[in-house]
């Protein structure tokens, strides 16, 4: 198991739990620092001193051998199997030469040195930034929160009005700033494998050019270079793809954090602080504990958490719900406070105090407390119900945007243009075209009374771009109800890409593809069929099989919950994708076997479910590689 997504959402709650995932982020980028600095420091070696080459290059052999890239979530793909391998590779070729004992002339500062220090500066040295003002804005966000609480309730309320605004700015920024630290953390973890591993292999390629018997070992050497950049393009372009996804998910976070809480097993967590009671010398203090409650259980625990003294954790305390009253300014001197009683300690009440007058409100209402408000939830409920209306008002107006007659003979149409006029084009389905040209085709073809006049083949009116942009939108109108592969069965095609042998993962997917409904699997049918016809232009219009499965992977399967977790899958569906189009002929036109193959399990539980039946894990695994113009630099 890999390093754990950093959700956005787990920004807005801060729990410790989050914290040691942040912690575990950043640890293991200090650790690739260090690994760069060692790296840099024995390239120099390498230019300083032609009679320790021998010992240099051993150095830097077991600097290579040594370190291993984690990754983020449960798998990794094939291309990133091999970048990680990658550096092994390289360690072995090192002691190669070392036994024939060549005296190597070598200058790797273009090539090796000056990319991984500026990889160094640029991107971890900006992450080691983030963290300072991170770790300083917590300081001050929760020094101020705690000043802010202790607020006497008998003050002028135009003050306290003063005084929470003055909160909730501090608050909204130390958000802003914990969004942008957690995203740029992640970045820097995807980005680090290619920009790594790149200036390495451009090392490699210059070093054997100096070596005196270094032309064999150089021919060697190739095959393994050209399936390593094909690995490490393939890393770079499902990581553009990723990041896109992951900062428009952030935006929408940004945008309303309520309408995008993760789904759990808790009715209700944050913070509150306890008031703890001590001899009467002393008063009492109140303590931030992390709280959580099950309402089918009226389980409420807590556990102790202070972020300011390094995020040390204490020990939980269980109990079992009895009542919860709200507690008014006239008997404690504090704001958003409620009681609470144990069934184990009848008689002697907790008290909580929320940050703020809603937070209050949100947990009375989860503890069904005397004074409950619904009336936020009312309009949560309403905006979520509206949400939804609006989501069916566009499916519904968007004529006809479904697997129906009009459907099927769009995508034809489409397809019969695209193979007549445009099969050779370079860039097909990545270059887009015009979107209002696009959106009026679609309103062209949609309509039952023009479909049939729009002439794609020969008419000079719409260029090749407009027609297979406006396809790729019809395939994604469809998917404003489901994606074309499914909700249901999206977790379980992205299994046998994680895992299995090439030929378990081909057999996974064929059996699957035969479960979907059987329009979903004709139009399936029609669409692979056409990109497998695609890929056989490769070498002119520079689509291979790899890049088409970044551009359809999106837009046939999608997660239902919008998570970073999800979104770090998403180079897996572009896996499938080319699964199907390797295999189109086995998987459409011959049926699969009754028993899904082993040792694939066909179901993946979402993000926080209970467990269910897991997959083996562990295994290597190899695929064919789909062989494509490294040159190839278009946008989608």
């Amino acid at each position: 198991m890999g390093l754990q997504p950093l959700e956005f959402s787990d920004c807005y709650l801060d729990s410790p739990w989050f914290r040691e995932r942040v912690r575990a982020h950043e640890a293991e980028l200090e650790k690739t620092n260090k690994f760069i600095k060692e790296l840099l420091k024995d390239g120099k070696n390498l230019i300083a001193a032609t009679k320790n080459l021998s010992a240099a290059q051993r150095k830097f052999a077991h600097s290579l051998r040594d370190f291993k890239f984690e990754f983020i979530g449960d798998a990794e793909t094939d291309d990133e199997r091999y970048i990680d391998a990658s550096l092994h590779e390289f360690s072995n070729f090192l002691k190669n030469l070392e036994e024939q004992r060549e005296i190597l002339a070598l200058s790797v500062t273009e090539t090796l040195i000056k990319p991984l220090e500026r990889f160094r500066k640029e991107q971890l040295g900006a992450v080691k930034e983030e963290k300072k003002k991170f770790d300083k804005e917590t300081e001050k966000n929760y020094s101020l929160l705690e000043k802010h609480l202790n607020l006497s309730a008998k003050k002028k309320e135009l003050q306290l009005q003063e005084a929470d605004n003055q909160v909730e700015q501090n608050r909204k920024h130390f958000y802003e700033l914990s969004l942008e630290y957690v995203c740029k953390l992640q970045e820097i973890q995807e980005r680090k494998k290619f920009e790594c591993v790149e200036p390495v292999l451009s090392f490699f390629q210059g070093l054997f050019t100096f070596y005196h018997q270094g032309y064999e070992l150089a021919k060697d050497f190739n095959h393994y270079k050209m399936a390593l950049q094909i690995n490490i393009q393939n890393t770079r372009n499902r990581f553009e793809g990723t990041r896109s996804e992951v900062e428009e998910l952030m935006n929408k976070i940004r945008r309303n954090p309520q309408e995008h809480k993760r789904a759990n097993h808790f009715t209700m967590e944050g913070y509150l602080y306890v008031q703890e009671k001590r001899p009467a010398p002393f008063g009492s203090s109140w303590v931030k504990h992390y709280c959580t409650y099950r309402k089918e259980t009226k389980k409420f625990t807590m556990i102790p958490f202070e972020h300011r003294s390094g995020g040390k954790v204490g020990d939980e305390e269980l109990f079992i719900l009895t009542y919860c009253t709200k507690r008014n300014t006239d008997t404690i001197d504090r704001r958003f406070c409620f009681d609470l009683e144990a069934s184990d300690r009848p008689g002697v009440p907790v008290t909580m105090q929320a940050f703020s007058e809603e937070d209050r409100k949100l947990w009375m209402e989860a503890l069904d407390g005397k004074e409950a408000v619904s009336v936020f939830f009312l309009k949560n409920y309403e905006r979520h119900h509206c949400n939804d209306a609006l989501k069916f008002l566009k499916l519904f107006f968007f004529v006809g945007a479904q697997l129906d007659k009009i459907g099927f003979t769009v995508i034809k149409k489409c397809i019969s243009a695209v193979e007549t006029r445009g099969i050779n084009d370079q860039g097909l389905y990545r270059v887009v075209g015009v979107s209002s040209k696009v959106q009026r085709l679609l309103s062209l073809l949609m309509d039952a009374k023009t479909c049939n006049e729009v002439d794609l083949e020969n008419s000079v009116d719409w260029e090749v771009k407009t027609i297979t942009s406006a396809m790729k939108q019809y395939l994604r109108q469809v998917s404003l109800s489901q994606p074309l592969m499914t909700y249901e069965l999206h977790g379980e095609f992205i299994v046998p890409a994680k895992s299995g042998s090439p030929e378990s993962r081909v057999n996974a997917v064929h059996f699957l593809v035969h479960k979907l409904p059987e329009k979903n699997k004709e139009m399936l049918d029609i669409l692979v069929k056409h990109l497998a016809n695609v890929s056989k232009h490769a070498k002119r219009n520079l689509m291979t099989v790899a890049n088409l499965g970044v551009v359809f992977g999106p837009t046939l399967m999608r997660p239902q919950e919008e998570t970073v977790a999800a979104i770090m899958d998403l180079k897996f569906q572009n896996i499938v994708v080319e699964i199907l189009i390797e295999n189109h002929e086995k998987i459409f036109k011959t049926l699969p076997d009754a028993i899904v193959p082993e040792p694939i399990s066909m179901s993946v539980s979402p993000p926080n479910a209970p467990p269910r039946q897991s997959r083996r894990q562990g295994q290597r695994i190899k695929r064919p590689l789909a062989v494509y113009n490294l040159c190839l630099e278009l946008d989608d």
